[in-house]
């Protein structure tokens, strides 16, 4: 067979000939109304397009002294521009590294230090991060403004490509060299980079397509709501690319009016985000069904849910209410990220209970993924692999072509294991996988509840309390107890209008589906719960909140 190597220069080659017609559309800011809301404006444009204005910006990175292996970061919103950097940057040798938008200051200057990049493409909606970045990232060389108004010393983005060489040759790649890079939430320390090469982006693109994975082709139209910055939203974007699926930007407009009048405008076919972004727009689909004035989402065939677990209230919120499937898939930033998205099998019904049942699991791995679970140590030392049996917890390891080997600098290298002669990511993740392959993430490591020496997850306490018509929002939390070591405190935001339905309410509403010992000590009612850069909720935060919280209700807050 030909050694032909996978680059990222195949993607944006097939795009520039096979698909140039194929539409991006990117919903961008024009200003300000006099209220001070941001006003959105429609862009259109084309692959072909796209892909001329990447060769142009791979030359101008070129031009100004860019060499293979150096990092260019972007602080930018899902757009056109966006997916001109994820095409450009890599096809030149250079490392596309997508920094978080969200992150402190603080931490989004020592992510920029510790990526030790050269250039900074910057969104000109965040200019006013600049000057502070100039002054505490030395070895930036040059800063480039997407957008009008960019301050002084820096270069804009437009000007660059219009004076950039169109006859851009593509260099000698390799294709295990880097060409992508993201950092690690940090939830827990410093967050850590993690490099994805040519190879793992090509086969990951082209094992995320297919029907039992995301079901990518050239016909859809695929919206990410996903950020660019979140490992490469998902893989969407080269996903897309290489399928030829058209692709729609909905940039920073992603509350649920604007997300609905997008996929019903653009005849989106599948869409991804986060839980909090369906919340958001299950509550728009209902207020305009109650109006009379329904949107038309008859294209739409799956909303992927990731970063989080999906209650399986609301997937079947979706389903009996609007006739829309919300899709599980599960990845990490080590993973690329996709390791397992939320199929049927063939003879169960999707409005079956088995069906729900199933869709609020995490799914099957994806071709060339493997999935292990592994005990704690052992008294004598030693760790064990554990049965796939459905019930059975384990720590969740992984391993794939596009599954992370050690960490940028070679960091953390703790979370990299050796199991019968073979390399395993820890992922942190406590999980348990049954006879046909579904996966079902019960927590985080370090969220789980030991009540007694035995496990609580966290996760299914809250998608069971997001059930109750009352509750709008719940994270269950570990607080100490001098019998049990640890009990499960539930923290709930309410819907609008809503009263607390108190703890006999609410624990009779969990019975039915828990041990008893499984059920929270208490139920407290907070006005939000501290959402992180990702969208997952800050546990952390809560516990320090919550620090020498009883039962009883005598708080040490």
């Amino acid at each position: 067979m030909m050694d032909v190597p996978l680059t990222v220069p195949t993607i944006l080659e097939r795009v520039r000939t096979l698909y140039r017609d194929r539409e991006v559309v990117s919903l961008l800011m024009a200003g300000r109304d006099q209220g001070g809301a941001p006003v959105a404006q429609v862009h259109r444009t084309t692959y072909g397009e796209v892909a001329r204005r990447a060769l142009h910006l791979a030359s101008a990175l070129k031009e100004l002294g860019v060499r293979p292996g150096d990092r260019v970061a972007t602080l930018a919103v899902n757009s056109y521009r966006h997916l001109e950097a994820y095409l450009g940057i890599p096809s030149m040798g250079a490392v596309l590294h997508t920094v978080n938008i969200r992150l402190h200051p603080d931490q989004t200057q020592w992510i920029l230090n510790h990526a030790e990049d050269r250039v900074l493409i910057v969104e000109n909606l965040f200019a006013a991060m600049i000057p502070s970045i100039r002054a505490n990232c030395p070895k930036l060389e040059h800063i480039i403004v997407m957008g009008a108004g960019g301050p002084e010393g820096t270069l804009d983005y437009e000007t660059l490509l219009a004076q950039a060489s169109g006859d851009f040759e593509y260099p000698d790649l390799d294709e295990r060299q880097a060409a992508a890079m993201c950092y690690t939430s940090g939830t827990t320390g410093n967050p850590k980079g993690v490099l994805y090469s040519h190879r793992s982006t090509v086969l990951h693109s082209l094992a995320s397509a297919p029907k039992d994975a995301l079901n990518v082709g050239e016909r859809d139209v695929v919206m990410a709501i996903v950020p660019m910055f979140h490992v490469n939203a998902w893989g969407l974007p080269y996903t897309c690319a290489v399928a030829g699926a058209a692709q729609v930007f909905c940039g920073m407009f992603s509350d649920g009016v604007s997300v609905a009048r997008m996929l019903e405008q653009e005849k989106v076919s599948i869409t991804a985000g986060v839980p909090t972004i369906w919340m958001g727009l299950l509550a728009e689909l209902d207020r305009a069904r109650e109006a009379g004035q329904p949107y038309d989402l008859s294209r739409l065939e799956s909303l992927v849910v990731g970063g989080s677990a999906a209650p399986e209230a609301l997937i079947r919120a979706f389903q009996t209410r609007h006739g829309l499937t919300l899709r599980h898939a599960w990845g990490m930033t080590e993973t690329h990220p996709i390791g397992t998205v939320s199929v049927m099998p063939p003879g169960v019904s999707l409005t079956s209970d088995e069906g729900y049942a199933l869709q609020a699991k995490q799914g099957r791995r994806v071709p060339l993924v493997e999935l292990e679970l592994l005990s704690d140590l052992t008294d004598d030392g030693r760790v064990e692999t554990l049965p796939h049996d459905g019930h059975t917890m384990g720590r969740l390891l992984a391993r794939g072509p596009w599954v992370a080997s050690s960490y940028y600098k070679g960091e953390g290298q703790a979370n990299f294991i050796e199991l019968s002669g073979k390399l395993w990511f820890d992922t942190g993740d406590i999980a348990t996988l049954d006879e046909r392959g579904y996966m079902h993430i019960q927590d985080r490591s370090k969220d789980l509840i030991k009540s007694g020496g035995e496990w609580i997850s966290s996760v299914d306490l809250e998608n069971a309390l997001m059930a109750h018509p009352a509750v709008a929002q719940a994270a269950v939390i570990a607080i100490a107890d001098p019998k049990w070591d640890e009990r499960p405190l539930a923290v709930l935001v309410l819907r609008p209008g809503q009263q607390h339905p108190g703890h006999a309410e609410l624990t009779a509403f969990l019975a039915p589906r828990f041990a008893k010992w499984w059920l929270p000590d208490a139920y407290e009612v907070v006005q939000s719960i501290p959402i992180g850069a990702t969208g997952k909720f800050l546990k952390r935060e809560l516990r320090d909140q919550f620090a020498g919280y009883t039962a009883s209700g005598t708080a040490a807050r």
